[in-house]
């Protein structure tokens, strides 16, 4: 399944619902949709994205995913049963995250702050280091655990899988991945 630029730029502002279950034990926090997560209603479903996987590669998840086209209700069910959750910092569709503005990840922060007192996962993974600065107002963060926590949830910061990081690959990402899915008790 392909897309027009102008399909695409037809999704600008909308809104991908957060994936996260009752169970949740590891919730992802992505930027914000891209246009293309956003025509297909699935979380980093641009093809070329390495999100999911590095999820696969660090035993996150059992199985491949390939959301490009849209997420199947077998691949929602396996994130589910995995404990694994998605949500956005920003709920709205850009072409690039740099369209956003500091007081929507700043908003983005607070809201992530009920995401989190409401279904209290055992670890949260932040994916994106620039954006974290600037919602959360941490100009020096590095990647990996912060000393903050979210709603008392710990929180690591890792890479982002977006194709535009290039210096990071599957290998590095599902090492980066597996930490807080090691915290979450979804890896041993």
């Amino acid at each position: 399944m392909g897309f027009t630029r102008a399909e695409l730029e037809s999704y600008r502002d909308a809104v991908v619902p957060d994936l996260i279950g009752p169970g949740c034990r590891l919730l992802f926090v992505g930027i914000n949709p891209g246009l293309w997560t956003a025509a297909a209603g699935a979380h980093f479903a641009r093809p070329g994205n390495r999100f999911y996987p590095a999820l696969l590669r660090a035993g996150i998840i059992t199985r491949r995913i390939d959301p490009s086209s849209g997420m199947s209700d077998a691949d929602t069910a396996h994130l589910l049963e995995r404990g694994v959750g998605i949500t956005n910092l920003v709920p709205r569709a850009t072409a690039r995250a740099d369209e956003l503005t500091p007081a929507e990840l700043r908003a983005g922060a607070e809201r992530l702050e009920l995401v989190v007192a409401e279904y209290r996962p055992h670890a949260l993974a932040v994916a994106g280091i620039t954006a974290y600065r600037a919602a959360f107002g941490r100009r020096k963060a590095v990647t990996g655990l912060q000393e903050d926590t979210v709603a008392g949830v710990p929180l690591w910061v890792v890479p982002n899988p977006s194709g535009l990081n290039a210096h990071d690959t599957v290998d590095t990402l599902a090492r980066a991945y597996a930490e807080p899915a090691r915290a979450a008790g979804i890896l041993p």
